[in-house]
């Protein structure tokens, strides 16, 4: 005799999960890199794939560690800083600061008003450099090679003032303990007043080929979504934190340099995606524009280095070449480095990538006893493991593209 049976709605999505569970096969592992142009560096990410879905992603790092922190205990204080170029090798002039303000904040040292200013359009222009090659090296990403060659030709522009001011275009070692290398070359402002006026319709002209593209925005909005919890959990700084929606900027919150007497804002995002990160950093570089036109208008005269620091800053040549005194002065700071009294002390910058920091200890004299670097770009790129397991193999290009990570500021 026949029988009924009745089935419920859960019992028929019990069958279909189970029928799904069935259908799964084995997952793939997939090497991406340490050889790759997704990958922006020496990175090789470990991933296993369900079909095109990313079930597993684990970077792989330690391709680039140097061992600089170990170095600087072997090396004065000045001769360190060309080490911090070779972190985050595309804002060197804003690394040097960072790690110049960290000793000064030993040995209590304030630097002149004017060495101030220069410093900070060392930073902003720093800021505008790697954001211009961030934005453009986004854009090849996603397909859009034609940003790039907009923003690179600005950037060669920034790297020819480098090259004036510092005499290098890459690793520029400008800042020293107690002050910078050598004050403002003749016409150089005027040049960067140009450079700014220039960028922004540059930037006017990204905004069109970009910010309302439909390919672009499907590549990116909604993609690489991070929840402010895990941005504040996973140590988030700079613009990819505050694209979560986090208000956080060391130049506002902790200011430093006099960055309290300029005018500009910090753009906040709200849904933290690709698309967030990426118009967080466009907007940046128009606020770095404003500060450094600020400056331009406001920078004093005076010296650009702690003349009374004897024992902390060499003097001139010119001193040097007609003084004994100078002379013996610049010998002794030479060969045994600046003479930072015990001590330690930690400071953090608001960087193009994110908050850099130092954290030095002195035993006296002129070489570091310990050094140890917190570089943005190491938490920026531990999120991967979080965020990319969901997406798909397509979606790594512009997801790590839109974290702007620099790798030699994770191995070091």
């Amino acid at each position: 005799m026949a029988t009924t049976k009745e089935i419920s709605i859960q019992e028929l999505a019990s069958r279909s999960v189970d029928a799904e569970t069935e259908l799964k096969g084995e997952t793939m592992s997939l090497n991406i890199g340490p050889s790759h142009p997704t990958t922006h560096g020496v990175l090789r990410l470990l991933t296993e794939l369900d079909g095109d879905v990313i079930t597993k992603c684990e970077p792989v790092i330690g391709y680039l560690h140097r061992g600089s922190e170990k170095i600087a205990e072997n090396m004065t204080f000045n001769q360190f800083v060309p080490y911090t170029d070779r972190l985050d090798y595309l804002a060197p002039l804003a690394n040097n600061v960072a790690f110049a303000m960290a000793v000064e904040k030993i040995a209590q040292l304030e630097v002149p008003e004017r060495c101030q200013s220069i410093r900070v359009l060392c930073c902003e222009l720093a800021r505008i450099s790697s954001h211009l090659l961030g934005i453009g090296v986004y854009g090849m990403d996603a397909g859009a090679w034609t940003v790039f060659m907009y923003t690179f030709t600005e950037r060669e522009k920034l790297y020819t003032l480098f090259e004036h001011l510092t005499g290098a275009r890459l690793t520029t070692s400008y800042t020293r303990i107690g002050g910078v290398v050598r004050d403002l070359p003749d016409g150089w402002l005027g040049r960067v007043s140009d450079f700014c006026r220039e960028v922004l319709g540059v930037l006017d002209e990204v905004d069109k080929l970009l910010t309302r593209n439909r390919i672009f925005m499907d590549r990116t909005v909604g993609i690489g979504v991070i929840s402010k919890e895990d941005a504040i959990a996973y140590g988030l700084t700079g613009p990819n934190l505050r694209a979560c929606g986090v208000d956080l900027d060391l130049r506002k919150d902790k200011p430093y340099l006099g960055y309290e007497k300029y005018d500009f804002e910090v753009p906040i995002g709200t849904s933290g995606d690709c698309y967030d990160r990426y118009l967080m950093r466009a907007e940046e570089v128009r606020q770095s524009v404003q500060i450094i036109r600020q400056v331009i208008d406001t920078i004093p005269d005076g010296p650009f280095y702690c003349e009374d620091a004897k024992k902390i800053v060499a003097p001139q040549k010119s001193k040097v070449l007609t003084s004994m005194e100078e002379l013996i002065q610049n010998f002794m700071i030479t060969t045994e480095g600046p003479q930072i009294p015990p001590g330690e002390a930690y400071f953090e910058a608001e960087n193009p990538k994110g908050a850099l920091g130092f954290y030095v200890v002195s035993k006296g004299g002129g070489v570091p006893y310990k050094l140890k670097i917190r570089g943005p770009s190491f938490s920026s790129l531990s999120i991967v493991e979080k965020v990319v397991p969901g997406h798909y193999l397509a979606d790594i290009t512009v997801l790590l593209g839109s974290l702007d990570f620099v790798l030699g500021e994770c191995d070091r």
